[in-house]
């Protein structure tokens, strides 16, 4: 269980956003280039099938996630050269496209080992990790292989950890920005409570 831990860091091969094939992307400097944090998520193998939906799902995402100050990490068991067959593969013949964020590979299966969504030993089950700017991990979904990911929910728990953090106020449940937050004492659930119990 990593919630509340610090993430693991890593250092492997990976496939930038822009094509470029590198051989020492690392967690921790990618940290760096971002304001909150970032997602880092996980899926079985590339070229099959929930994984592209999953992935564009995700890239459509990903200006979003920027503008809340988070990066996008993806990780799967492949080779960095399979990560970059996948991207020049088109979306109409089962490919993702020039997706928008690093594709990072862990051939050796450690970083999988590491985030414990190594499954049989043989590939990642479809995780997804928060991991605020101080590399903690906040927030975790972890899905069967044949469950794809509502990755409109990263979102949400994206802009929750940024509204406790900015307001020091606690996220009830379903929680949207723009809503109203509760003060984390018994005080300030009677308030939220009186106001909104009947609506959750």
């Amino acid at each position: 269980m990593l919630v509340t831990r610090r993430a693991p860091d890593f250092k492997a091969a990976a496939v930038l956003a822009n094509g470029q094939i590198v051989d020492d992307f690392e967690l921790s400097k990618e940290l760096q280039a971002h304001k909150n944090g970032v997602v880092v998520f996980f899926w079985p193998k590339d070229f099959t099938f929930v994984c592209p939906s999953e992935i564009l799902a995700m890239d459509h995402r990903v200006k979003d996630f920027k503008e809340k100050g988070f990066g996008v990490i993806g990780v799967s068991i492949d080779s960095d050269v399979v990560h970059f067959a996948w991207r020049n593969t088109p979306v109409d013949q089962g490919g993702i496209g020039n997706v928008t964020f690093p594709m990072v590979s862990d051939i050796t299966k450690q970083i999988s080992r590491d985030y414990d969504v190594l499954v049989n030993g043989a590939v990642a089950l479809r995780g997804s990790f928060l991991i605020d700017k101080n590399q903690i991990v906040r927030h975790a979904v972890i899905n069967d292989l044949p469950l794809g990911r509502n990755m409109d929910e990263m979102l949400r728990m994206a802009d929750a950890l940024v509204f406790f953090q900015e307001h020091g106020e606690v996220c009830p449940a379903g929680w949207q920005k723009g809503q109203e937050g509760m003060k984390p004492t018994a005080e300030g659930v009677k308030e939220y409570l009186k106001k909104n119990a009947n609506a959750l």
